[in-house]
């Protein structure tokens, strides 16, 4: 309070000055107002005509007044000694006023009106840098934490999901806010710090503030990079500063985001320990298990690179406990959902379990982004439920990018697209451990032609040699197709063919699924080979041709399988791609329509299909993976 009575005199007094010196300057010529100029020649012709009936001399000006009662004015030389006796001789009566002088405060806001200038934009910059915060240029060193008082935060554990194993290790700290004398009256210490730990997006502040809700106490919310500023103690002004407030709300929890833009390892930067960072960081270890007990605040920070933190920052005292916020699994995904669809009209027809299998490494972030691309869709669709038609679109575009409607495409290169995807849909129906086909498309996204989708019935913790076989068999049938149907071969199974031999090469260097080759790693790598990062190799060139043989047994092998169930299945193949051909998109039971040889069900009410034109186009073809 006592600060914004003084930003308000000081910004009074400015404003005075100014209005003073305003008003100061227009006075003078408002005593001027009525009187035409007119040139110096002119008024000593009327004096000597004898029509001026009064002058007055004041600076560099003769103010005169007509016989008639016409006021004029002309700027005149004080080296014209023949003025005076002219005005004599005519008989005009006239008088001499010397200029005003300035008042004294008028000349002291002149000479001091650049420096004040110069002060305040100095004040501008300086907020500017501070981000504007309270206080603005004298208030560097305040924290710039947002404290959420306990009224305010209506967010709790019911609201975050996806997550149990999280909120079980955290609601034991909530008890505490609650009740702590039922753990200290057993010598019990609850942990200081709690370090949450997991990729973006996976619901990290979600659960602190859930945390601060469920207890009923303050909650300070700040980022790592708020501490660090160019000044050198800033930061660790504002760590002293936040710990205060929060003692004065105690019992309260004090949210760090991103801790490791101020929480990396010291010594490693430019200026050894001396550096604003590791002064802040110093300041910050101290605050929180120093000289001065801190009971009744605890210390909440996220971080997804808890391998950067310094280690005096993770040791008992501190953040006693990291608990791991990963991404969700099936039945996670299946909860947040359920929890973003409750903010939106949702349609009958809406299954949250098969989107939940649809969208595997999806984090809660990623979720509630499909949620909300879903209902702009139905808005821009002038629907009042979100459908499930809805979300699948929604899926797709957040996968592979938005439609290309405006592509062009030859009737030839559509048709080889089909039946490049047919291919896939149809192998991946007959072989027995493949994962269901939920939807094959020709519709262009991205950099995809088509795309072929299977969905998991459940998440894969482990993977098995049977399955990861079919795998490869899939992945072959694509271009398997365009050979047996279309006699050509084109660019779309580049991808497939990449993602089939870095899987071949993993089973045998990586995995010991070769009978050859035994159970020996033959590539040394910190990363997975299957993911595709780069590997080192550790064996004989002579082993290593024995490796490159069997990789090429197992494709080869996976190659001609997959080439038998397409030519003995060519029937269902062609059916697939004419009908695609003419809708351009099979769900799931579209395709076991066809798989059974029967008609296919028309598509459902409301799903567009777009027919393209054949005008012919110089576009290539580009790739078209079967997903899984």
């Amino acid at each position: 309070m006592n600060n914004r009575f003084i930003r308000a005199a000081v910004w009074a007094v400015v404003s005075s000055l100014i209005l003073f010196a305003t008003f100061k300057h227009f006075d003078g010529r408002d005593k001027e107002a009525g009187f035409v100029p007119i040139a110096y020649s002119e008024l000593l012709d009327e004096i000597k005509a004898k029509h001026i009936k009064e002058a007055k001399i004041e600076g560099n000006y003769l103010m005169a007044v007509t016989k008639e009662g016409k006021k004029v004015k002309a700027t005149v030389s004080f080296h014209d000694r023949g003025l005076v006796r002219d005005l004599i001789d005519n008989s005009v009566k006239f008088d001499f006023k010397a200029p005003e002088e300035p008042s004294f405060l008028y000349q002291i806001f002149i000479s001091w009106f650049p420096m004040l200038i110069l002060i305040g934009v100095w004040i501008f910059i300086m907020r500017q840098m501070q981000g504007g915060g309270k206080g603005g240029a004298f208030s560097f060193g305040k924290s710039k934490a947002r404290m959420i008082d306990d009224k305010s935060n209506t967010v709790t554990f019911a609201d975050v999901a996806g997550c149990d194993e999280a909120k079980d290790e955290v609601a034991e700290v909530v008890d505490f806010l609650k009740d702590p004398n039922k753990f200290q009256k057993l010598g019990g210490r609850i942990p200081r710090g709690l370090l949450l730990v997991g990729p973006p997006g996976t619901g990290k502040t979600l659960l602190a503030r859930a945390i601060a809700g469920e207890a009923k106490v303050p909650f300070f919310s700040i980022s790592g990079s708020d501490f660090v500023e160019m000044f050198v103690g800033v930061g660790a002004s504002r760590v002293r500063d936040m710990f205060e407030n929060a003692k004065k709300h105690s019992p309260c929890i004090i949210f760090i985001d991103e801790i490791d833009a101020v929480g990396r390892h010291r010594g490693a930067g430019m200026g050894g320990g001396n550096d604003e960072r590791e002064q802040t960081l110093n300041q910050l270890l101290v605050e929180m298990d120093g000289f001065e007990p801190n009971s009744g605040t605890i210390v909440v920070a996220a971080t997804n690179r808890a391998d950067v933190l310094d280690k005096a920052l993770l040791r008992p005292g501190r953040f006693d406990r990291q608990v791991s916020v990963s991404l969700p699994d099936i039945r996670g995904r299946e909860q947040i959902l359920n929890v973003h669809m409750r903010k939106v009209p949702i349609a009958p027809d809406v299954k949250s379990d098969i989107i939940a299998r649809g969208t595997p490494g999806f984090s809660g972030a990623d979720l509630a982004n499909l949620v909300n691309e879903a209902a702009l869709f139905a808005a821009r669709r002038n629907k009042r439920l979100v459908e499930m038609q809805d979300f699948e679109d929604a899926k797709d575009k957040v996968y592979m990018g938005p439609e290309r409607k405006s592509m062009v495409m030859r009737e030839e290169e559509r048709l080889n697209t089909a039946y490049h995807e047919s291919g896939h849909a149809v192998v991946a129906k007959l072989l027995p451990h493949a994962d269901p086909v939920h939807k094959v498309t020709i519709m262009p996204r991205g950099y995809a032609l088509g795309v072929t989708w299977q969905l998991p019935e459940h998440d894969a913790v482990t993977k098995y040699k049977t399955k990861m076989l079919e795998e490869i068999a899939i992945l072959f049938a694509g271009r398997i197709a365009e050979e047996v149907f279309m006699n050509q071969m084109s660019t779309g199974a580049s991808n497939d063919f990449d993602r089939a031999t870095k899987l071949a090469r993993a089973m045998v260097t990586r995995y010991g699924m070769s009978e050859s080759m035994g159970t020996m790693v033959y590539e040394d790598n910190e990363h997975d080979a299957f993911f595709g990062r780069m590997s080192t190799k550790s064996v004989s060139e002579a082993t290593q041709q024995k490796v490159d043989t069997e990789i090429r047994n197992i494709i080869d092998t996976q190659y001609a399988l997959s080439r038998k169930l397409i030519e003995d299945n060519r029937d269902k193949v062609e059916k697939m791609a004419r009908t695609l051909m003419e809708w351009e998109t099979l769900d799931a039971d579209q395709v076991t329509d066809i798989m059974e040889d029967r008609e296919p069900r028309p598509p459902k009410d409301g799903v567009p299909v777009r027919k393209t034109p054949g005008t012919p186009t110089g576009i290539t073809p580009t790739s078209a993976p079967a997903r899984a």
